[in-house]
């Protein structure tokens, strides 16, 4: 049986207005009349009616998360300190997957605003701007971590990837490798284009000439590294780095080469991005590159928030995160 207010003025002996009150911590209530409800009504099961607050107020106090592979243990790091920040303000988050596919994410930002939600952040998967251009014309606030479209006037956060590349092909040049496979990411994705400048920008301060046979664009979702790695080991050429699009790419590239029989670092040094490690702990210490992920979660929290309570309309907030090396063990 659903618990009602009433339910909880009969049990305790005040009346609903005052059990109303202490549930919603308004009103000129003694704590121990505030701490004695609140008691009772846990005690009892009561649930709050979500929907009904939320229609007297104006706001669910929700916010969808879409993110681009929920397999990968970036993203969900990312939710996970979303999801804290966002709990301190009273906002609940609402996560939804789009598999790094265009038309999967499409119909998470259908399915985020028909639930309601006050505002969305969203990891792009940048198979086109069609979904930039629905949430522009759906009105609902939202903003863009990790990638960015440089042709569309939006929020977002990223980090600087030209100089995350840049830091991991200068530190496997400096390790010895001269020749660096670069297991990028699709070249639609903003971050990969500009970890690729990175790539060649440091190649080029070595006094290299840039070799393009050495760039390789391939799916960044579970399972598709190790796949490609394997026949790449097979018909191995002359490398003796990896610079990783991601630190998933990375370690599903060193467990095929390793399966090969080839030595990491002695035989190929490698680096990945992301340092998953910071929160995760795997056997293998992975070289890579760091961003300052709960940092960004954080500020895309108190970004969103901002445009929901409309403290912050006709104001872009487009903002780069510092990256920085992190050397373990696999360079």
């Amino acid at each position: 049986m659903k618990i009602r207010l009433k339910d909880i003025a009969a049990k305790t002996g005040y009346s609903i207005n005052t059990v109303s009150r202490a549930l919603k911590g308004r009103g000129d209530l003694t704590e121990a009349t505030r701490q004695s409800i609140l008691r009772t009504a846990k005690e009892m099961g009561y649930i709050p009616n979500g929907i009904a607050s939320a229609l007297r107020s104006g706001s669910m106090k929700t916010i969808a998360v879409i993110i681009s592979d929920l397999s990968n243990p970036f993203f969900s790091i990312m939710a996970n300190f979303i999801e804290e920040a966002a709990r301190k303000d009273d906002y609940a988050i609402f996560v939804l997957n789009s598999g790094e596919k265009q038309e999967m994410e499409e119909q998470a930002i259908y399915l985020a605003i028909n639930k309601g939600v006050d505002g969305i952040i969203l990891f792009p998967v940048q198979g086109s701007s069609g979904s930039v251009t629905i949430l522009k014309n759906a009105n609902i606030p939202f903003i863009l971590v990790g990638r960015h479209f440089e042709d569309e006037q939006t929020d977002y956060l990223i980090t600087d990837d030209v100089r995350g590349g840049y830091l991991a092909t200068e530190y496997l040049l400096s390790k010895g490798a001269k020749r660096i496979l670069f297991l990028c990411g699709p070249s639609a994705l903003s971050c990969s284009r500009e970890r690729e400048e990175g790539y060649k920008q440091a190649i080029a301060a070595a006094g290299l000439t840039f070799d393009s046979s050495l760039v390789v664009y391939h799916e960044i979702t579970m399972g598709n590294t190790y796949a490609f790695m394997k026949d790449l080991v097979q018909s191995r050429d002359d490398y003796t780095g990896i610079f990783a699009f991601s630190d998933l790419v990375a370690l599903e590239a060193i467990y095929a080469i390793q399966e090969a029989g080839i030595r990491i670092p002695e035989d190929i040094k490698v680096v990945g991005y992301d340092n998953i490690q910071s929160q995760l702990f795997y056997p293998f210490p992975l070289t890579t590159i760091n961003i300052a992920k709960e940092k960004m979660a954080e500020r895309a929290v108190e970004i969103i928030l901002s445009k929901i309570k409309g403290e912050a309309e006709n104001v872009f907030f487009q903002e780069v995160f510092e990256t920085v090396l992190i050397e373990r063990k696999s360079c």
